[in-house]
């Protein structure tokens, strides 16, 4: 016991070390995560990590990350998506494994094992892309858009390999193979239709029944719940357990109820998934990098020209302009962490052996090094490919996405109700999200978009991409709520102007402190409210009283609040 609980120690005291010093430098912390687990793997020097159950538990990792993503990707989203997104994404899948595989195969590669890794460097790193394109200023860019659309498309289409890759290491022969495939390919599609019909009839009802306990505890315990049952009904098929995952996300990406699920998901999957990435780090071998140092090069340079020639002539021949054609191809080029993910698979079921395998991760981290080069370099380079040429604002019908909605809303009670018709009489598009199941019904019913959520947890703000809202408007009556959520937006998202509901002055006051643009105290407000009305009735000139109200607000209620001491 004290034994693993010294490994445990170490494991955590080198991780956060790597994962700090990445993060100042701005580095994806899934390389950190790898450099770990090189650091405290069996091929170098000093403390190695033997702990069977953490790898269990690792596995974990890639089946809420499955979950999460089929929480973006619900049925009616992928129906949205169907246009060009859709199709670039999977051709671009298809055509580089195609390609990749066969190039493998013709320099002496078995079928299989060039399949699972042209499969492998298909992938793009979702993470790297989006950090990368934020920290350059580029992410609502045509280019980035598109890139970032296919990158996360790529995770979705990487579910058949979940499938298919098992299957290959255990049937050889031609007819067992396809046997084997077409079974696997009937269970998925069984799968498929147990988890939409029981999904569809039980997940929202439960998930109703949960959250009018208002328990966070219970919520997420209920997400874990339908996650790993999900996981476990597939394993027992013979399937991928994070395909089940996926299957599950689908289902209640479809409700309500998404955003609160990812937030209550989010740090299982983070500590999970960075433990599946030391995993892989484990595997690999530094010592053997001057052996395959050649080999892994060229298979970087396999995976970064293969995907910029297919994705830049996809785009090109779909109607966008050289330059975002390019562009975008320069960033879908980079590897992707779900490559580490289809290889450790292949590696498990042995469709790859072991210095396939050293080789292949070298190929992935290097790609992941020289992609990163790429997109920091994207205009220069893409340049060279299309001519110097002004880029288009908008490209024709470059994403086929849901619109971003431009107001947030905190609490549906009375004055989140009234706000949200008010603006959609206006015509701005708005979400809002609730605690009381009973007032998502309600809201729904009334042709609003409110969803279950909880404004002052962080994960959630995380998760709906708070900082792309033009205007956040806080409505809660729980003045801690109130201010949980402003300290955050404040914080995390300066640029985000924020409104908020307020009881009385001294909250008014607190939240104003704590980063609110505007902060009604209600009572005050009805006062001026009433007072407005008293001196119109009075002939006062409309905008004499406008400006006496106004004056009150600009000195943050001060001329009431010294009235009010005096009497």
């Amino acid at each position: 016991m004290m034994d693993q609980l010294a490994q445990i120690l170490v494991l955590l005291a080198v991780a956060l070390t790597v994962v700090i010093a990445f993060q100042r430098l701005h580095v994806p912390t899934s390389l950190g995560y790898l450099l770990v687990g090189v650091i405290l793997g069996p091929h170098t020097i000093g403390p190695t990590i033997h702990m069977p159950e953490l790898s269990a538990l690792a596995e974990f990792g890639v089946v809420f990350l499955l979950f999460t993503i089929g929480l973006n990707f619900s049925i009616p989203q992928l129906h949205a998506l169907r246009h060009q997104v859709l199709w670039l994404g999977t051709a671009q899948v298809v055509l580089t494994t195609a390609v990749v595989a066969l190039i493998l195969w013709l320099v002496g590669l078995p079928g299989a094992a060039a399949f699972v890794l042209g499969a492998a460097f298909a992938q793009s790193s979702t993470t790297i892309i989006g950090s990368q394109l934020a920290e350059q200023g580029e992410e609502n860019s045509p280019h980035g858009r598109l890139g970032l659309a296919m990158s996360v498309f790529q995770d979705v289409t990487a579910v058949p390999f979940l499938v298919v890759i098992p299957v290959l290491g255990v049937a050889l022969a031609p007819d067992l193979l396809a046997g084997a495939l077409g079974a696997a390919i009937a269970k998925a599609v069984l799968a498929f239709v147990i988890v939409f019909f029981v999904g569809r009839r039980l997940l929202r009802p439960l998930f109703h029944l949960v959250a009018k306990r208002r328990s966070p505890e219970v919520f997420t315990l209920a997400v874990l719940l339908v996650a790993l049952l999900a996981a476990w009904s597939t394993s027992s098929l013979g399937l991928s357990s994070a395909f089940g995952a996926f299957l599950a996300g689908m289902m209640l990406g479809e409700t309500e109820f998404r955003h609160q699920v990812e937030s209550s998901i989010r740090p299982f999957r983070d500590v999970l998934l960075g433990l599946f990435f030391i995993g892989i780090g484990m595997l690999f071998d530094p010592s053997a990098l001057p052996r395959i140092w050649h080999w892994a090069l060229a298979g970087a340079l396999l995976i970064l020209v293969s995907k910029v020639l297919i994705v830049g002539l996809m785009v090109r021949r779909s109607g966008i302009e050289p330059l975002v054609a390019w562009r975008t191809a320069l960033l879908v080029a980079v590897g992707g962490e779900f490559g580490f993910a289809l290889l450790a698979l292949g590696l498990g079921a042995g469709v790859i052996d072991e210095a396939l395998g050293q080789i292949a991760l070298a190929a992935i981290l290097f790609s992941l090094i020289g992609g990163a080069a790429l997109i920091r370099f994207n205009r220069a380079i893409a340049a060279r490919f299309a001519g110097p040429r002004v880029e288009a604002a908008d490209p024709p019908s470059a994403l086929a996405e849901s619109p971003e909605a431009q107001v947030v809303i905190g609490g549906y009670g009375r004055v989140g109700h009234t706000i949200a018709v008010l603006l959609r009489n206006s015509g701005v598009s708005f979400v809002a999200f609730d605690t009381d199941p009973k007032r998502v019904l309600q809201g729904r019913a009334d042709g609003h978009q409110v969803l279950y959520g909880d404004i002052a947890d962080s994960e959630l703000l995380t998760a709906i991409q708070v900082e792309r809202a033009a205007l956040v408007i806080i409505t809660t009556d729980r003045p801690a709520t109130a201010l949980r959520a402003v300290s955050f937006l404040g914080r995390h998202c300066p640029q985000v102007p924020v409104i908020a509901r307020a009881r009385d002055l001294e909250a008014s006051s607190r939240l104003s402190e704590a980063g609110a643009t505007h902060a009604y105290p209600e009572a005050i407000e009805a006062s001026l409210r009433l007072g407005a009305m008293a001196l119109e009735m009075l002939r006062i000139p409309s905008e004499d009283i406008e400006l006496t109200i106004q004056g009150v607000r600009d000195w943050q209620y001060r001329p009431v609040l010294e009235e009010e001491r005096d009497g």
